[in-house]
């Protein structure tokens, strides 16, 4: 089932006007890039927004594999030069010298595949494995735009590329966490089952969006598991040469959002079955601000 490819006056405006309109988080880090970089990443953000909206908006699993599917014969046309969806169209400019591979896209739609083949998971490792292919990869590649060109220095390439992953599953269990009681309405739970065990929380308590001490304590937990990751991240970020730590400006500015988000949620005491908790744009753009004036979170 082929995706309808929309009009546009160009492949550049059309993955400009789709970033600006998500109201994402990462809008923010964008607009502080050098326009080379900042167009190599909008156009990548909107790739994956498109193959994520596939799982959000089609409600016909069958319709929304066959979507999929069509995401994946075009990663393999951009390859070949016939790339035919403007996202698509405007990523290939920069995917050679920023480093960005087939295997990166197709780990992108790989991770959306899962949300329609399953909607929880046993334990933590399962759960790490979506959020590797959602998130992880996504920030590999972000890393890799924001960055200098790829080093010889294979210690610092890995340094970096823990860095990206790391800070990526941080924002997911993030996003997990803002996002229970809506997922819950979708008949999602990520929280690992066993987890659920743990804490002695019903997943039917969850889809029925009520509250207990139980369910607070099984949020906390989550929240200090992901807390754990950001400060492994910038542990991570502090082992780079100052060059790439200054290029990597843009991760810090998304994490100082992000993390200020879960600490926002925290704060509430995890009201997250009823409403979505998020920062108002300005407040984003003042946090991203204070990381490009300051250097740091």
């Amino acid at each position: 089932m082929p995706v309808h490819v929309p009009p546009s006056s160009s492949p550049a405006q059309y993955v400009q006007d789709k970033a600006a309109a998500s109201g994402s988080s990462f809008y923010y880090a964008f607009m502080f890039l050098p326009p080379p970089r900042r167009a190599a990443i909008t156009a990548f953000y909107a790739f994956c927004r498109e193959v994520d909206d596939v799982v959000d908006e089609v409600s016909d699993p069958g319709v929304a594999h066959a979507k999929l599917a069509w995401w994946q014969a075009e990663v393999g046309r951009a390859w070949q030069g016939q790339a035919t969806h403007p996202a698509v169209q405007a990523l290939m400019p920069h995917v050679s010298g920023y480093g960005i591979e087939q295997r990166h896209l197709l780990a992108v739609i790989e991770g959306c595949e899962l949300d329609l083949q399953q909607s929880r998971y046993l334990d933590y490792p399962g759960l790490q494995r979506y959020c590797h292919l959602v998130a992880g990869v996504v920030g590999e590649v972000a890393a890799r735009i924001f960055g200098g060109p790829r080093e010889a220095d294979i210690a610092m390439d890995d340094i970096r590329t823990r860095y990206a992953h790391t800070l990526g599953l941080a924002f997911q269990l993030t996003n997990i966490i803002r996002d229970v009681g809506e997922d819950a309405l979708r008949g999602r739970v990520y929280l690992p089952i066993n987890e659920l065990q743990r804490f002695d929380v019903k997943a039917h308590e969850i889809l029925n969006r009520q509250y207990s001490e139980r369910f607070i304590a099984l949020m906390r937990f989550q929240a200090e598991r992901a807390q754990g990751l950001y400060d492994e991240a910038l542990a991570l970020h502090a082992q780079l040469p100052a060059t790439e730590r200054r290029a990597q400006k843009p991760g810090l500015m998304m994490a100082s959002i992000y993390r200020t988000l879960l600490r926002e949620i925290e704060r509430d005491n995890f009201q997250v079955l009823h409403q979505r908790v998020a920062l108002t744009p300005l407040r984003k753009l003042w946090l991203a601000w204070k990381v490009q004036a300051l250097g740091r979170m």
